[in-house]
């Protein structure tokens, strides 16, 4: 996978005229968004973990390489609590995850793992605070709960990326695909825009198009559904992941989808990496995960790529969640630019 960083700006100049009618503005469903400052050397990055149970130990390594970009580290109170598989009770993670919330020398959160609990606590929350000043809230799978939240309810911004628990612990040792997604989350921080790319596969669709990105985490979007977290996809271009699920579950997830109408006004779908449980023997469900999601957009014609570096897996790039992209699918692949 070839993954190149655009560093140019992109000016957009607009022109007015004049009439003696009254000049009217075509109707925009998507929200503008809130895009919270980026981050600068010696700003304050705090790292809390609203779902699973993790020690400063195995924190260690990411806290020492964003320090190492200039960051400064505030460790929340979460990190070596436990309450069986979380990271503290519901009441601990929700104060620890406000405090941070609140405060105004942290510039962005990161969420240390993922797991379960994060909407275990999101009612607790009050984002008051956060709305006057927003800042960046970093993570995947579980923490999809805050990245639908944020993006339907405030407007705000978010980054899908990896967490404290997938830093490589020898960054010396690390791979090149370790090093490029770890890398992915300061570029992203930063403000330098980024484009990520996927080879050609069949089942791709091909397209080009330009919109507010979304998603995440497939289960987590299908628990907040109905909800008032639930995601607006309408005019947007949808990213999905998802792991340890069966295939049979999954096409009763995308089901889900197709009948609340979240594949219908798509502008474009990214599928990222899907790590199914194997069938039990004698209950193969009998179709490939291409052939369940195609069957679901068959009667839609936006762009529709699979096999994009995101997800649980180690190719799993930094996205910004509410901002816009330019999605392009074709013969040679497909591409994702941020703008």
């Amino acid at each position: 996978m070839n993954r190149k960083y655009f560093l140019s700006s992109i000016l957009i100049a607009g022109t007015a005229g004049f009439s003696f009618k009254s000049s009217k503005k075509s109707f925009d469903p998507v929200k503008e968004i809130r895009i919270p400052p980026y981050l600068k050397p010696g700003d304050m990055i705090g790292v809390t973990s609203p779902a699973g149970y993790i020690t400063t130990e195995q924190i260690r390594p990411a806290v020492k390489l964003m320090e190492s970009w200039g960051f400064k580290i505030y460790i929340g109170s979460t990190i070596n609590k436990r309450d069986f598989s979380r990271g503290g009770t519901d009441k601990e993670r929700a104060a620890d995850l406000q405090q941070m919330l609140d405060n105004p020398d942290i510039k962005a959160i990161m969420c240390a793992r993922g797991g379960y609990g994060t909407i275990r606590i999101l009612d607790q929350l009050n984002f008051n605070n956060f709305k006057q000043q927003p800042k960046w809230i970093v993570g995947f799978s579980d923490i999809t709960v805050l990245h639908c939240h944020l993006n339907r309810q405030l407007n705000i911004a978010s980054i899908h990326a990896k967490m404290c628990n997938s830093f490589p612990s020898d960054w010396a040792l690390a791979d090149p695909m370790q090093i490029e997604t770890i890398l992915s989350i300061r570029q992203v921080l930063s403000g330098s825009p980024v484009k990520y790319t996927a080879p050609h596969l069949s089942y791709n669709r091909a397209g080009r198009v330009e919109a507010q990105l979304i998603g995440g985490n497939l289960s987590i979007i299908e628990t907040v559904a109905g909800t008032e977290s639930d995601i607006d996809t309408d005019g947007k271009i949808l990213f999905l992941e998802e792991t340890g699920e069966y295939l049979y579950r999954v096409d009763r997830m995308f089901w889900n989808l197709k009948r609340t109408g979240k594949l219908s006004k798509l502008k474009g779908l990214i599928i990222g990496g899907f790590k199914l449980k194997p069938d039990d023997p004698g209950d193969e469900f009998g179709s490939s995960v291409y052939e369940v999601i195609m069957e679901k957009v068959k009667e839609y014609d936006y762009p529709i790529c699979f096999d994009f570096p995101v997800g649980h897996q180690k190719n799993n790039f930094a996205l910004k969640c509410g901002t816009k992209h330019i999605l392009n699918v074709d013969a040679n692949g497909s591409s994702l630019v941020s703008i």
